[in-house]
């Protein structure tokens, strides 16, 4: 189901038990964990796993603006998960290889239905690089919006917004960077 169905579709009602519901939450915190672990790691075969074929992220609020990957025009979008897998990689894991550190906490996750849930994480997120014998570094706080859908059985990301309070970073620390 495309994300304009999901949205389009009426919610059905969440009818798993306390103990179910638990568990969906607690699934949904390893995908997400997954993710910055397999992405901090460039474990990059399993991450597209991680998401909905349809996913759409929206997570390149603080990069310079002609550095932001686009969808159909729209800058800082990226949709689908092999679309998103490439993105990332590329600005990890590119022709300037970079060492991220990124962290999750405090997850506030509503389940919506037995299907579909919203998530908001606080977050932190630390990269480094050598240029030419300096290190360039990027730290970063505020929060990952999120949506989750299960398909087939397992918790998956569908949909991811970074929201960015504080940015701190070296003077070089983008000239590496290429248009994702």
């Amino acid at each position: 189901m495309s994300q304009n169905e999901l949205r389009d579709a009426p919610e059905p009602a969440l009818t798993l038990d306390a103990a179910e519901q638990l568990l969906a939450i607690r699934e949904i915190e390893r995908v997400f964990a997954a993710r910055l672990r397999v992405m901090d790691n460039k474990q990059w075969e399993y991450y597209p796993t991680l998401h909905t074929e349809d996913v759409v992220s929206e997570t390149w609020q603080g990069l310079p603006g002609d550095k932001q990957p686009r969808t159909d025009g729209e800058s800082g979008r990226v949709v689908g998960r092999e679309a998103l897998t490439r993105a990332i990689n590329n600005l990890l894991d590119g022709p300037v290889p970079i060492t991220s550190a990124h962290h999750g906490h405090c997850p506030e996750i509503v389940l919506e239905s037995d299907t579909t849930a919203r998530g908001v994480w606080a977050m932190e997120d630390r990269l480094w690089w050598d240029n030419n014998g300096t290190e360039e570094s990027l730290h970063g706080w505020g929060h990952y919006h999120e949506r989750y859908a299960k398909v087939d059985g397992v918790w998956l990301i569908s949909y991811r917004k970074l929201t960015r309070l504080r940015q701190v970073h070296t003077p070089g620390f983008f000239s590496f960077l290429k248009p994702l």
